[in-house]
C-alpha cells in the first residue's frame, strides 16, 4: 500500500471512532432531552415529537414514512405521546375515517424549551470556533450525510 492510501485508511478509521463518538452522545443528549419535555418521554418517542412539531398534523402513516420506521411503532410511539398528553388527534378532513397527528400545545412550548437550552449550550461550547468554523463544519456534515444517502455503486 502507498503512504497515502494507509493515510486515507487511517483518516477513514478516525472518521469512523469519531462519528461513533458522536452517535453515544447523542443517544445520551436525546435521552436528557426526552426527560427534560416529559419525565417519561422515551427518547424514541421525543425524535417522533419532535418531527410532528416541525412537520405539523399528518397521518401516522407519512410519520412512518418520514422517519423510516415500522407503522406499529409509531402507533406505540404516538399512543404513548397522547397518553403523556403530548399529541392530539384529529380527524382528517381530507378523509374523515384517517386522523392526524399533532403536537400538543404543551409539547410545542416545551419542545421550545429544550431547543433553546440547546442552543445555549452550544453558543457556550462553541463560543471560541469562529462562525467560519462552524459554517465549515455545518457544510462539511451535509456533505457528509449526503454522501451517505446516495446509493451504493
Amino acid at each position: 500500500m502507498s503512504a497515502a492510501t494507509v493515510t486515507r485508511t487511517e483518516t477513514l478509521r478516525r472518521l469512523e471512532q469519531e462519528v461513533g463518538v458522536l452517535i453515544r452522545r447523542v443517544r445520551r443528549v436525546i435521552g436528557e432531552r426526552a426527560r427534560a419535555v416529559h419525565p417519561d418521554l422515551q427518547p424514541s418517542s421525543y425524535l417522533l415529537l419532535a418531527h410532528v412539531a416541525e412537520a405539523g398534523p399528518q397521518r401516522s402513516s407519512a410519520v412512518a414514512e418520514a422517519l423510516g420506521i415500522d407503522k406499529g411503532a409509531v402507533s406505540r410511539q404516538v399512543q404513548h405521546l397522547v397518553d403523556l398528553g403530548l399529541v392530539d388527534r384529529t380527524p382528517d378532513p381530507a378523509d374523515g375515517r384517517a386522523t392526524l397527528v399533532s403536537a400538543s400545545t404543551d409539547a410545542v412550548r416545551r419542545l421550545a424549551e429544550v431547543r433553546g437550552k440547546r442552543r445555549r449550550q452550544l453558543e457556550d461550547r462553541l463560543g471560541d470556533w469562529t462562525d467560519a468554523d462552524l459554517d465549515v463544519l455545518v457544510t462539511m456534515l451535509g456533505r457528509y450525510n449526503a454522501s451517505l444517502d446516495t446509493p451504493a455503486r
